[in-house]
């Protein structure tokens, strides 16, 4: 294998050595062969994803075809979408044991591996998109991930980030705290403890079944992502009451994971673009998400009489206190343990920043934007 520098490095001396051919005539044979071997690798990527699902389902084939670009064509990745190769929940072990090479999803899909895991997604009343970025990146995340990740055998990356979500679909209002005891709801992670703390039943949910699940009256609500992403499920039709803020997923971020064994197996070229790819379509994604969601949320509402709710203080600060426990307590030795304090202590600087940057500026321009009636 040989990485894209010397891959460059060769093609300038094609361009060069043609020229110093006519200059020194007994080079010419041996520029009339390939001056190096390029070997191929195909890769399969699985995805939780239902196929087509826009953003979701665009991030993986994103991921596939920038590292084909950047490779020049060496690395193919071929994209399977839930239950194309295997079922959507099992892409994690399908990962581990070699069967699939990497595997595009959300890590709070795997609690039973560790409870850690839903750190590196989100969790209730934790990390906006930007702070979890800056606590992966720049606050030890991404070493913590890494060892955790390491027992199983996976090399995990960041891959997409939908932005702040919305707090999901609900058949009825919710007026009370007492509007969530018996509650049915796809909702996953933490935000599934969350809400079993408050009386409610939670369950988890691929993507492609939760329409049929809402439909046939077997949960009473839902959350996914945003107006973007719901809108293309088409759960308004079914439950018209849109609920806010999404206390569940502030800043959802997904990964990326590839077989260890292969990752080691990788020239550092390979390894650079790869990561690469996954940084570029987390950056991409999260602009997407948040302009689409926009447009979106207009089209609900003009052309769909969604009824936009927010929930009731009360409930929101139940939620909050809940939410307090079920971090604390997915934490308590271990590794866990480590992720936890360190993703709290990132948490708490990054908030304390929030405090005097971007929610005063959001609170300015609302302001602004009232007083001058736009």
């Amino acid at each position: 294998m040989i990485n894209r520098r010397n891959l460059i490095g060769a093609g300038l001396l094609g361009a060069g050595g043609a020229a110093a051919a006519f200059a020194n005539p007994e080079r010419a044979a041996d520029l009339a062969a390939p001056a190096i071997s390029r070997n191929r690798r195909r890769l399969n990527m699985v995805t939780t994803w239902p196929k087509g699902l826009p953003g979701l389902g665009e991030a993986p084939e994103r991921v596939a075809q920038r590292i084909q670009t950047m490779s020049e064509g060496l690395i193919e990745v071929k994209v399977f979408a839930a239950g194309e190769l295997v079922p959507a929940f099992e892409c994690f072990d399908a990962v581990a044991n070699g069967s699939a090479d990497m595997y595009h999803g959300a890590e709070y899909y795997w609690p039973a591996k560790s409870s850690a895991y839903p750190f590196f997604t989100a969790v209730p009343f934790g990390m906006t998109a930007q702070e979890i970025m800056g606590w992966i990146d720049f606050g030890g995340g991404q070493k913590l991930w890494d060892e955790l990740s390491a027992d199983f055998g996976i090399k995990p990356i960041q891959a997409a980030n939908t932005g702040h979500q919305m707090g999901g679909w609900f058949r009825k209002e919710i007026n009370s705290l007492d509007d969530l005891v018996g509650l049915q709801m796809r909702i996953p992670g933490q935000g599934g403890d969350v809400l079993r703390a408050l009386g409610g039943s939670a369950r988890t949910l691929p993507g492609g079944e939760i329409y049929q699940a809402l439909q046939t009256g077997n949960i009473d609500a839902t959350e996914w992502v945003g107006p973007w992403n719901d809108y293309a499920l088409g759960f308004y039709r079914e439950a018209p009451y849109y609920y806010g803020p999404g206390f569940h997923e502030p800043g959802a971020s997904l990964a990326v994971g590839v077989n260890l064994r292969l990752w080691n197996e990788m020239t550092e070229g390979e390894r650079a673009m790869i990561t690469a790819a996954c940084e570029s379509v987390n950056h991409t994604s999260l602009g997407e998400f948040t302009y689409q969601n926009a447009v979106y949320l207009d089209i609900l509402q003009r052309e769909h009489n969604i009824q936009l709710r927010s929930f009731p203080d009360d409930v929101v600060k139940a939620m909050s206190d809940a939410a307090q426990d079920v971090r604390a307590a997915s934490g308590r030795d271990g590794i866990e343990k480590r992720i936890y304090e360190s993703f709290e202590s990132g948490l708490k600087k990054m908030r304390d920043w929030a405090a005097v940057s971007e929610g005063p500026y959001y609170a300015a321009r609302e302001l602004g934007a009232r007083a001058s009636g736009t």
